[in-house]
């Protein structure tokens, strides 16, 4: 049974397609935040009219300083109340610079199915398909690899491992490499790795290391959404995010799937440039095309 009706569905579709088209001009020319200002603009716009009582719970933006959709901001023309995770566009670097893996994404679930990341910059994540299930983020590399492995029914040099180029994540591709698996480095687009390696029998399959909070609620909606696994733990890249963090009372330990997402939630995606996706199940990842 499909979570929301057609015209949500139609809405939420709709709002992506129209922020893609919206930062499609911009693309190639440099201006990130020019990028990420269409779009926004554009999803606002389209948010105003999905017939939900809709409310933004995370947001990608603010630990960039880039345009964004407030936390806690309201939209809708009413209806069932609903959550959203957005950004505008993942991967605004790549689309200023013309390359591919740039989307316009968002995830919707019902009102306090996702968790609340308070002031959270940064998450220590790990996202695999079905066989992961076993694995523990705070586990050896090696060990975690080794297993799913076993799970996997192949050798751990067959094993592709991604992992976002940023020093903060030195020593897990240092350990992936190590323990003898394909090591698959990229600069940005970190929601399209987890997409691929939630989904069993594509060409990835593991996503480890740091990245951002709000993308890793996105991810979590997918994961869930396409039956892969996920952990992750808040990881503050600073003083001021750790105390912040602290003050906020959010938790130190390790996160399941089942707290980053407690309901089933859709993930609707409209590319940017082209992306690599996979082929997640229609129902659970609603690929659009941009708006004309």
């Amino acid at each position: 049974m499909d979570l929301f009706d057609d015209a949500v569905t139609a809405g939420f579709e709709r709002a992506v397609a129209l922020a893609a088209r919206a930062a499609m001009p911009l693309v190639g020319g440099g201006d990130g935040d020019a990028v990420d200002a269409a779009a926004v603009d554009a999803l606002r716009l389209a948010l105003a009219s999905v017939p939900v009582d809709g409310r933004v719970v995370a947001g990608e933006g603010e630990k960039d300083d880039a345009p964004m959709l407030e936390p806690g901001e309201r939209f809708g023309s009413g209806g069932p109340a609903v959550d959203i995770v957005v950004d505008p566009v993942d991967g605004t670097r790549l689309a200023a610079s013309g390359a591919d893996g740039a989307m316009a994404i968002l995830a919707a679930a019902p009102r306090g199915a996702f968790v609340d990341i308070g002031p959270a910059y940064y998450l220590d994540k790990l996202v695999g398909g079905a066989d992961a299930a076993g694995l523990a983020i705070d586990a050896p590399v090696a060990s975690n690899l080794a297993m799913l492995a076993e799970a996997s029914g192949c050798p751990v040099s067959a094993l592709r491992v991604a992992v976002q180029e940023r020093p903060r994540n030195a020593a897990v591709a240092t350990a992936v490499v190590a323990a003898g698996a394909q090591l698959v480095p990229f600069l940005h687009g970190d929601i399209e790795r987890a997409l691929r390696a939630a989904q069993s029998g594509g060409d990835l399959d593991l996503l480890l290391g740091i990245g951002g909070a709000p993308e890793g609620v996105i991810e979590a909606a997918a994961v869930r959404a396409l039956g892969g696994t996920m952990q992750v733990r808040f990881a503050p890249q600073s003083p001021g995010e750790a105390e912040r963090s602290r003050a906020a009372g959010l938790p130190a330990g390790v996160l399941g799937l089942g707290e980053l997402c407690a309901a089933d939630a859709v993930v609707f995606v409209s590319p940017v440039t082209p992306c690599d996706l996979g082929a997640p199940d229609p129902a659970a990842v609603r690929i659009v095309p941009p708006a004309e």
